[in-house]
């Protein structure tokens, strides 16, 4: 119980939150990931990860089975559930996708903004960990695995401004990815169609134009980034 007493200390514990040099520099760094080619190749995995995480969890949340997630080192992922094909599960389950990462970078903002760096990257690795259990590919267990590899070394070996810095990073990242990740799929049914997408999937279930859904996820994403740019930086 004592173990398990000064665990809970350290994840609740608070740090000093960063300046506003610190939190531009951090966005800044997670800007660079997102926009050079040639690091957004590797780090869109990441982004893949939380859009099929967030698709298992609201199909869960509306009571369906999730039978898998799968990750593929082109950057795609398949997560499959079992229940009703059309309905409110399914709609939700279909658009959580695209808004997942922002909607997780969000709420990173609001932790972080309250100080609790340490909580927020701890919070990451339970949630990896439950998607661990969910995969059923040997890349998708690879990458989950060096994912949360990564986000452990960061709460275990950096100090706490360094674990703030972090946070910090990936809470940018998740939400400057996400708008990016929208224009892609646009840009992908424009060139080929992507007629399994999710927007082309919302569009067979509730008869409104997959374009129209590709607004709706864009406005979320660029909502989500500016709310959680505000609560950063102020």
């Amino acid at each position: 119980m004592e173990l398990l007493g000064r665990f809970w200390t350290r994840v609740t514990a608070t740090v000093p939150q960063l300046d506003d040099t610190m939190l531009v520099a951090t966005a800044a760094a997670a800007a660079l990931l997102v926009l050079s080619p040639v690091l957004w190749r590797t780090t869109r995995h990441a982004v893949t990860i939380a859009h099929e995480g967030a698709h298992g969890l609201v199909a869960l949340a509306a009571g369906r089975r999730l039978s898998g997630i799968r990750l593929h080192s082109d950057t795609s992922g398949l997560t499959l559930s079992a229940g009703r094909p059309t309905g409110l599960g399914m709609v939700l389950t279909c658009a959580a996708g695209y808004t997942g990462p922002a909607l997780f970078g969000l709420g990173a903002a609001a932790l972080l903004g309250a100080g609790h760096a340490v909580g927020l990257l701890w919070a990451l690795l339970g949630l990896l960990a439950l998607l661990l259990v969910q995969i059923r590919n040997w890349y998708g267990l690879w990458s989950v695995l060096a994912t949360g590899g990564v986000v452990f070394a960061a709460t275990w070996w950096l100090p706490p401004n360094g674990q703030a810095a972090f946070a910090a990073l990936a809470t940018w990242f998740m939400l400057l990815a996400a708008p990016r990740t929208v224009v892609e799929l646009q840009t992908s049914r424009r060139r080929r169609g992507a007629r399994d997408s999710d927007a082309d999937q919302l569009a067979r279930l509730t008869r409104l134009p997959g374009l129209l859904w590709v607004g709706v996820f864009l406005v979320v994403d660029v909502g989500a980034l500016l709310l959680g740019a505000r609560w950063l930086l102020t």
